[in-house]
């Protein structure tokens, strides 16, 4: 079969993709934004940048720093759409399906291309956001029911997103909810793990942003100083927001608490390899993939439940804590408070998902699942070409 894939250069679309090595499928990639960067992590597909400007003139990032609105002017007249390329592409290759990787960036904007092509069959990976936080969006919302009918296939990273897009218009075939970058390779990880009488670390994760409510995790730790004094208390990707809330009340004068900025996916995994309690706090989201890295690197999760997509993994009080309130830091902080005082259950729910959990996030195990679907998906095509 055929593919072509239209996607925003990420890590996630390449670790998904990788899962197509070898697996007879041929493919090629749009880069949505062109960042014009060959990938070697997926070398075995026809990678098409280096499309958008039309004249790669001198000096265009010197305008671009110094002068933004003539480097808005020019890209008006030298940058071409991604509708026209895909178009080209469409013509040139004769894919047997597109598979479009999120709405807004990867389907909305060849949405009219695809119209003309009925005979091409249209996959379509909904990934965090996607269709949950942007459906109460007008617009986004308007572009979503023209869209989702003309799909035939869905994956998502939970099922909510399918119930969603059957809300919105979706007719089509859902062919399952997987991790955005497929699974994860636990032999890379094993030397990260430590017992779990050697774990003293409570991780927060740092985002402060549009979604991402790390402050109010923050303000529950605040009221559990004494609680949590046998711990560490480790914030990662924390972002100036959070830095300066640190600083206005005073928490980096404890002891206990670290804050870290940047680090590499890597590096996270070895903390949460050390850590008892991972906490993530967010208003919007989906399946969180630093719950499956948390699960993955056998730490008790607490963390927020927007739209009901992470109660898909986790029951409350049994392999985890669900924040139905992102907002409400009192019910973060009973939530911790839970977990400190019933060690047991930690302990318990540390096992369960270790047993019934983790095995179902190994990569071979989701790739397996991921490549009948895009069996099936080949199998009906040829019968529907006979």
């Amino acid at each position: 079969m055929k593919i072509l894939m239209v996607s925003i250069f990420s890590n996630h679309f390449f670790r998904w993709t990788e899962q197509l090595r070898d697996s007879g499928h041929e493919v090629y990639w749009i880069d949505v934004y062109d960042s014009n960067t060959h990938v070697k992590k997926i070398d075995f597909v026809h990678q098409i940048i280096g499309w958008r400007n039309k004249i790669k003139y001198p000096g265009r990032y010197w305008i671009k720093q110094n002068s933004p609105k003539l480097y808005k002017f020019i890209n008006r007249i030298n940058q071409r759409k991604l509708a026209q390329i895909f178009e080209s592409k469409l013509s040139e290759i004769r894919p047997d399906v597109v598979h479009s990787f999120v709405m807004y960036s990867a389907c909305v904007p060849i949405y009219k291309v695809m119209k003309k092509y009925p005979t091409i069959k249209w996959i379509y990976s909904a990934w965090g956001n996607d269709l949950f936080f942007y459906q109460n969006e007008n617009q986004k919302l308007q572009d979503m029911k023209l869209v989702l009918p003309e799909l035939d296939y869905m994956f998502a990273d939970c099922v909510r997103d399918f119930k969603i897009a059957k809300k919105h218009g979706f007719q089509g075939e859902f062919l399952g909810a997987y991790p955005g970058g497929g699974g994860y390779e636990f032999e890379l990880y094993e030397p990260f793990l430590k017992p779990y009488t050697q774990r003293k670390i409570i991780l927060i994760k740092g985002y402060e942003h549009k979604f991402g409510r790390c402050n109010k995790v923050l303000k529950a730790i605040d009221i559990l100083k004494e609680e949590l004094s046998g711990f560490n208390i480790v914030v990662f990707g924390a972002n100036d927001k959070v830095l300066n809330f640190v600083k206005k009340n005073r928490l980096n004068e404890w002891e206990n608490l670290i804050i870290l900025e940047k680090l590499s996916h890597s590096e996270v995994l070895k903390l949460m390899g050390e850590s008892l309690i991972y906490i993530g706090d967010s208003i919007s989201d989906g399946m969180p993939n630093t719950l499956l890295e948390a699960i993955v690197m056998e730490a008790f999760p607490i963390q927020s439940n927007p739209g009901g997509a992470t109660a898909e993994l986790i029951s409350h009080k049994e392999n985890g804590l669900l924040i139905e309130y992102p907002e409400d830091f009192e019910e973060i902080a009973k939530h911790i408070s839970y977990a400190l005082i019933h060690l047991d259950k930690v302990q318990e729910g540390i096992a369960y998902n270790n047993k019934e959990v983790k095995p179902k996030l190994e990569r071979n195990f989701i790739k397996k699942l991921v490549l009948i679907q895009y069996e099936k998906v080949a199998l009906e095509l040829k019968n529907n070409n006979d």
